[in-house]
């Protein structure tokens, strides 16, 4: 039986992507291969940080947890090799099933039936280099990807970035929000606005709600 090194896991209601304001059993686990300017979870970067956890011990624990939606995070949860296991028991469990990871890593190794949350990392992330460009060729109407918008650069990068890999023809589900404090959320709403492009706007409801620096929620 794998194991995971985990940071953290609480109740919630899910702040970002489609799933928003749904209840929601988070499991953020420890270490990233990334270092964003942006990062709001530093305290999980280390892969010292937390806990080493039987996957079918965290799926027991979902499952108890009453939520319907399970969500693995980090950190980078794909930077551990007991990830894709955590997410088999987690949906054998019934529950839906979301990962969100940071576009650097191969998702081929997610379980078919997992909702794969995957960022492209823009200019002002200072990791838009490290993209792995054959996750974004590779989607399926499931998933869904997110851009996190520091700039008017990185705007147009990511208008740019939708063009180049026809994301719209993968999937519907592209999310698009503005990095806290640095983006007003009129300024965001009106670019979208102007270009028509084919996103949907999400402000962290989670941070609306207790505040940008709350852990644990």
């Amino acid at each position: 039986m794998a194991t995971v090194r985990v940071f953290e896991t609480f109740l919630s209601l899910q702040g970002e992507s489609t799933h928003a304001g749904r209840l929601c059993w988070f499991i953020r686990l420890a270490g990233c291969n990334l270092d964003c300017s942006y990062c709001d979870t530093r305290c999980a970067r280390s892969f010292d940080a937390g806990r080493e956890v039987a996957t079918a011990d965290l799926a027991a624990a979902a499952s108890a947890s009453g939520a319907p939606l399970g969500e693995v995070t980090g950190g980078e949860p794909l930077a551990q090799s007991g990830t894709p296991e955590l997410l088999e028991r987690l949906l054998a469990t019934g529950m839906d099933v979301a990962l969100e990871t940071n576009g650097a890593v191969d998702i081929a190794v997610v379980p078919r039936g997992v909702c794969r949350i995957v960022d492209y990392k823009l200019p002002s992330s200072g990791m838009a280099d490290r993209m792995l460009e054959r996750n974004f060729h590779c989607l399926t109407p499931r998933d869904e990807v997110k851009f996190v918008v520091g700039s008017r650069e990185d705007y147009e990068f990511a208008g740019a970035t939708i063009r180049r890999f026809r994301l719209p023809e993968q999937t519907l589900n592209l999310l698009m929000s503005p990095v806290w404090g640095a983006v007003s959320w009129e300024e965001l709403a009106g670019w979208i606005i102007a270009d028509r492009l084919p996103v949907r706007m999400q402000l962290q409801l989670h941070k609306l709600i207790w505040g940008a620096d709350r852990q644990g929620v």
